[in-house]
């Protein structure tokens, strides 16, 4: 199962350098996160009996500049992994 969720990049994004400051690439995994959740149904499955997940990890491997004007968008998917399972961020970006 894979999901995509396409973001703008806002000018407000930006660091002084004219790059997306290196925290919003956080934001975009978490606004992707939320958007897989609902997905799956996690969501509602959190408001009828408290039950959800917890983010034990994350990381992030800059490999190419973001830029304004733009979007980003994040797939993401479910990998299981033994006991765990694992959500599976990619970034595409489109000027």
């Amino acid at each position: 199962m894979e999901t995509q969720l396409t973001l703008r990049i806002d000018w407000s994004e930006l660091d002084a350098f004219g790059h997306v400051n290196n925290v919003m690439f956080m934001k975009y995994i978490q606004a992707a996160r939320l958007n897989f959740n609902e997905h799956i149904g996690l969501m509602n499955l959190f408001s009828a009996q408290n039950i959800g997940f917890m983010v034990a990890e994350t990381n992030c491997q800059f490999k190419k500049p973001l830029h304004y004007p733009g979007n980003v968008t994040i797939l993401t998917k479910l990998i299981f992994t033994k006991n765990t399972m694992r959500i599976s961020n990619k970034k595409q970006c489109s000027d």
